[in-house]
């Protein structure tokens, strides 16, 4: 059984409290440093200033390019409720995000020499409690602004009412995901948050499209509802804010340091320009989800056709990665509507996500020596069994969207099909990364040639398709 966290009653005698805790660190960390609090501050300004003005460049430039006849006209309520849908996949995603890094964590010093410690839990974890509210609540303001912007709302009291929506629901999105790490596994209603709002969106996305293919338009409510989002996440993010400082005593120290796993994954992963450092752990972490699994024979054959089923076995006990297939089926048929001028590009785009989903294997083979000779053949025999599998997926999505995009010039349409799948290939056989490459000295800075050279594999070559079929379709 797990001892229940130590509390100021419960504590030994002479046991220091929390405030007295931090404040010896930082006594212990300003001796090591030299930075003054005017350079943190200027450092602080020049990221606003620059997040500030490029955000709104950002915003600017994405008005134009939906007013350009480049990506076509669409009605204003299909991109509307599209807006929606997106905003409530957003949502979703970023609640999945708040789960895994916890979102309260701990480095493993903090764990061994203070969560370990007969501290009060509560009165350790408050003040970045209140530091990842007041952050969630600002950025998700900022968001709901440049949403609103986005939409051509240029009302002051309008993008006042859009900040405290985002405000609202951002603050309490992270005071229950706070509430969700502090209960015990297997409690089911962290799941249904995190999904409601993805299938929310996935039916919005099938009635938008199905009715945008039959030619009746969509009604748009002449201004965002923002009055009633503020009305709805203001007492939500009160009523989540005391559930979570009441939970903060039931944080455990395993919860605290995963998400400080996922974190140094994820930082590990942007520093060094290689995705795969985070995408093994997620893996990881996945198959460690399911446990066990049901075994089955397989049907008789050589050795490469036990492979191949072996192969699709790994879907059946991966369903997120044929949902997700399946997902941007949707998602295509709904580019099409919304940019019209963009469908064939934004097919490009989509199929190699499809089909990169259903590389698990063959990313399996080609970062593992050892596993290649554990299964025995050649090299390229290995990869070109577990390459079956994203051939077939990318082919059917690609029949499947045929009536989103023009036909185009003949040969066009298996061109890219088979170029799709050469580009997932590509990504999925990668070599692992090689830091020893050339560097130029630029204007900006040295810039790692070779080590960017790597991270495009695959990338590049799908780049190359959309110019293509930009020019020619």
């Amino acid at each position: 059984m797990t001892a229940a966290p130590a509390t100021i009653a419960d504590a030994p005698a002479g046991v220091p409290t929390a405030r007295q805790v931090r404040a010896q660190l930082r006594r212990a960390r300003s001796r090591h440093h030299d930075h003054s609090l005017g350079d943190v501050l200027g450092d602080a300004y020049v990221i606003v200033l620059f997040v500030g003005m490029y955000g709104w460049f950002a915003i600017s430039a994405s008005r134009d390019l939906l007013d350009s006849p480049t990506v076509g006209q669409a009605e204003p309520g299909v991109r509307w409720w599209l807006a929606v849908a997106a905003l409530l996949a957003g949502a979703g995603l970023a609640w999945r995000g708040l789960r895994a890094l916890g979102p309260l964590l701990v480095t493993p010093a903090t764990q061994s020499w203070a969560t370990s410690a007969p501290i009060d839990r509560r009165a350790w974890l408050a003040p970045r409690f209140v530091l990842l509210l007041v952050g969630a609540a600002v950025g998700t303001a900022a968001l709901g602004v440049a949403v609103a912007a986005l939409a051509g709302v240029s009302a002051p009291a309008a993008l006042g009412w859009a900040a405290a929506a985002g405000a609202g629901w951002g603050a309490a999105a992270l005071a229950l995901s706070v509430v969700a790490q502090s209960s015990r596994s297997g409690r089911r209603w962290p799941t249904v948050v995190g999904a409601a709002p993805m299938a929310a969106a996935a039916l919005i996305t099938a009635v938008v499209v199905l009715v945008g293919r039959l030619g009746d338009g969509l009604p748009r409510p002449g201004s965002t509802p923002a009055v009633a989002l503020v009305a709805v996440a203001v007492p939500l993010a009160v009523v989540g804010t005391i559930l979570a400082v009441r939970a903060l005593p039931r944080v455990d120290r395993a919860s605290l340091t995963t998400g400080a796993q996922f974190a140094n994954a994820a930082a590990t992963a942007t520093i060094l320009l290689d995705p795969s450092l985070l995408v093994g752990l997620v893996e990881s972490r996945r198959w460690r989800r399911i446990g066990k699994v049901r075994s089955s024979r397989f049907l008789p054959g050589p050795g490469w056709w036990a492979l191949l089923q072996a192969d699709v076995r790994r879907l059946r006990r991966h369903p997120s990665a044929v949902l997700i297939w399946a997902a941007l089926l949707g998602v295509q048929y709904a580019a099409a509507l919304a940019l019209p001028g963009l469908a064939g590009a934004a097919q490009v785009v989509f199929a190699y996500l499809a089909a990169d989903r259903l590389t698990g294997g063959l990313r399996a083979v080609s970062r593992s020596p050892g596993l290649r000779r554990a299964l025995g053949g050649s090299d390229n025999l290995l990869r070109g069994i577990h390459v079956v599998v994203p051939a077939v997926g990318a082919g059917l999505w690609w029949l499947l969207t045929v009536p989103t995009v023009d036909p185009g010039p003949a040969g066009l349409a298996p061109m890219l099909a088979l170029g799709v799948v050469a580009a997932a290939f590509r990504a999925g056989t990668r070599p692992p990364i090689n830091y020893g490459g050339a560097t130029v000295n630029t204007p900006f800075g040295m810039v790692p040639v070779d080590l960017l050279r790597q991270g495009s594999r695959g990338p590049a070559l799908l780049a190359v398709l959309v110019l293509v079929q930009l020019f020619l379709g």
